[in-house]
């Protein structure tokens, strides 16, 4: 075996100094923490947070959207208008059908026909133009009138 030469010996006798270290940001805001603190007269900082405890579900900023939306578009759509609502009412009678007869034969749910019927729903081309071909009878484009 090699002998190990350890070469002068000396004895280190500078103090050693171990620092606590610095409790984190979470332990800092543990209640108990905060409690301890203020038992032992420790100053204690508190920041108020903006809007904090104001049961707000939406921010400002989705009414600053909505009003931005409503400058650049429209906000009512066109409803289905007073004739063609008749118009489909009247020939949807005229062949003794139902509403739910008539959403049936065009593949639609019957709350569809019935909104049509009511004006609540935005006209869409294709419904039209299946109603056209079940009731025999013309809802979109000028109906001749006012020539």
């Amino acid at each position: 075996m090699p002998s190990r030469n350890p070469g002068v010996l000396s004895q280190d006798w500078e103090p050693v100094v171990l620092h606590k270290s610095k409790p984190k940001a979470q332990a800092l805001r543990d209640p108990k923490a905060v409690n301890q603190a203020l038992r032992v007269g420790t100053e204690v900082q508190t920041i108020k947070k903006f809007d904090a405890g104001s049961n707000k579900k939406t921010p400002a900023t989705a009414v600053n959207a909505k009003k931005l939306e409503e400058e650049t578009e429209p906000s009512a759509l066109n409803r289905v208008p007073a004739d063609v609502r008749q118009a489909i009412q009247k020939a949807r009678l005229a062949k003794k059908m139902s509403q739910a007869d008539l959403a049936k034969q065009i593949n639609e749910k019957p709350q569809l026909v019935q909104e049509y019927e009511n004006g609540k729903a935005v006209p869409n081309q294709a419904v039209l133009a299946k109603m056209e071909r079940i009731l025999e009878v013309k809802l979109r484009g000028n109906s001749g009138k006012g020539k």
